[in-house]
């Protein structure tokens, strides 16, 4: 490993002990042993505290920093990919977090950045202190009320006003002292979503896969457990299933791991659950339950593992007088009247259909129907256009002013969830798609009574959950470098995908 102190021209801030590597193994095994050194002062600072010692101050553990500069004859302006590229001369850097969790992620794009640059990456001491509860996540289990003060006196906590979206959303403005932004997300930001993914879902964040399915109905959700463990138990293809409580269930094939875990008492707000393949290339269900607001929470936290794609499996209302309960709705577009993204995203930014993830979930569709013997399926019961998503559940009680509407957008459905995700999804620069099944058609009088509900689920759930698994299986067959489209990144983009 080939490493040397430098003193370095570019603009790094405070960043101390700066070195340069030009292999990204060797950059990750120094990211991590700064990691593990800044963590380990902390930790050992608290295990004092809990012994007693309630004064002294505290060294603080500082996260690693990954930086680079490039002058203008560095910068390519080809390339495959969308992103592992800067456009304009200058010093970059981020703060970086849990290598362990993101190593092959930090490998993929500091090996690009690498590569089509061909410059040394800078690894460092950065000057943003590790807040405690990132560090020890039950820092706080042990501590009385009369101890918090002293808690808070000693350890640095999270500072919510330097954790933001502002690089995402294109609003963020480097300081004069400092580099240009090298990823979406500050290590205290990835850090803050890690907690909440655990907290939301139930499970911990390195069970996470990077092909995502949301459902807002329990059924896909039992339907997704009896596939998944008959996978592991007679399957070759994922290593584990993964449950709320970290309920751990190995394939006995592929892993000498024990099965480990319990079930927790309630389940928790989203429960998530995860085919686990290696490289974290399995398949991860969450049950978001109904509304934008859950939508819009469980994907800002989601974000942060970059996950390949994430695609919505629901149910919708049918809009045309031709749909029949059961039928299957391929969103292109989408009407933003859920709201909650509307100060990060301005609803007049229009969301792109994903080719990719448009061509294979009617691939999918297409090779279900056929399987069913449906030759006519498609061009009957199959309609593409755009989803109404609605952040008013009763909005059938608005039928006169929202029926206006609906012929003025051309909107073929209704939900409350699928807006959401996509615009989520063109905000963090992750792919999306939507796959919805009709399961009532309140304008048209046809609205789900419980038996009739039970039949439709029945029939229709199974079959579309495993369209929503096959067309991922799909994607990532097929390669994932072209669904990270250029149409999710704008001209002044951070390297990291």
């Amino acid at each position: 490993m080939s490493e040397f102190l430098k003193t370095v021209p570019g603009n790094h801030g405070n960043v101390s002990n700066l070195q340069e590597f030009t292999e990204p193994d060797a950059a990750l095994a120094a990211i991590e042993a700064l990691y593990e050194e800044n963590a380990n002062k902390v930790k050992q600072r608290f295990h004092a505290f809990e012994n007693g010692d309630k004064t002294s101050p505290a060294d603080p553990g500082y996260y690693p920093y990954l930086g680079l500069d490039i002058e203008a004859s560095d910068i390519k302006q080809s390339g495959t990919r969308s992103y592992g590229n800067l456009h304009t001369a200058g010093s970059f850097g981020t703060t970086l977090t849990n290598p362990k969790l993101f190593k092959s992620y930090y490998r993929e794009q500091i090996q690009l950045i690498l590569k089509n640059h061909n410059r040394p990456v800078l690894v460092g001491t950065s000057d943003t202190p590790m807040p405690l509860p990132f560090v020890i996540e039950k820092a706080s289990a042990s501590v009385s009320d009369e101890d918090v003060r002293a808690l808070q006196s000693i350890f640095h906590m999270p500072d919510l006003s330097i954790i933001h979206d502002n690089i995402a959303n294109g609003t963020y403005e480097p300081p004069a002292d400092g580099p240009m932004p090298l990823s979406l997300f500050s290590a205290e930001r990835v850090d803050y979503s890690l907690l909440r993914l655990s907290h939301y879902t139930g499970t911990q964040p390195h069970h996470f896969q990077r092909f995502v399915l949301f459902t807002n109905y329990q059924r896909y959700v039992d339907e997704f457990i009896e596939y998944g463990k008959k996978q592991v138990l007679e399957g070759d293809e994922y290593r584990a299933f993964v449950e709320p409580g970290n309920v751990y269930t190995p394939n006995p094939r592929l892993t000498d791991q024990p099965a480990f875990g319990e079930a927790p008492r309630h389940l928790p707000q989203m429960p998530a659950y995860h085919l686990v393949r290696d490289q974290h290339e399995g398949i991860t269900l969450v049950n978001i339950g109904v509304g934008p607001s859950n939508a819009k929470t469980i994907t800002d936290h989601l974000a942060v593992l970059r996950p390949h794609c994430w695609l919505m499996v629901g149910h919708c209302g049918g809009l045309r007088r031709t749909q029949r309960l059961g039928d299957y709705v391929l969103a292109h577009a989408y009407v933003r009247a859920d709201h909650v993204l509307d100060e990060d995203i301005h609803p007049s930014v229009p969301l792109p259909a994903i080719a990719e993830i448009q061509v294979a979930l009617t691939e999918q569709v297409a090779i279900s129907a056929r399987e069913d013997l449906e030759s006519t399926y498609l061009k009957e019961h199959f309609r593409t256009g755009t989803v109404y998503t609605t952040d008013d559940r009763d909005w059938e009680l608005r039928h006169k002013e929202l029926a206006m509407r609906f012929n003025q957008t051309k909107a073929i459905a209704i939900d409350m969830e699928s807006a959401t995700i996509a615009a989520n999804g063109f905000r963090f620069r992750v792919p999306y798609g939507t796959l919805l099944c009709v399961s009532d058609k309140p304008l048209h009088g046809e609205i789900k009574l419980p038996g009739m509900a039970n039949k439709f689920y029945q029939d229709r759930t199974a079959k579309h959950l495993r369209i929503g698994i096959d067309t991922l299986r799909s994607l990532r067959e097929n390669g994932v470098e072209s669904l990270h489209s250029r149409k999710l990144r704008s001209f002044d983009e951070p390297a990291f995908r």
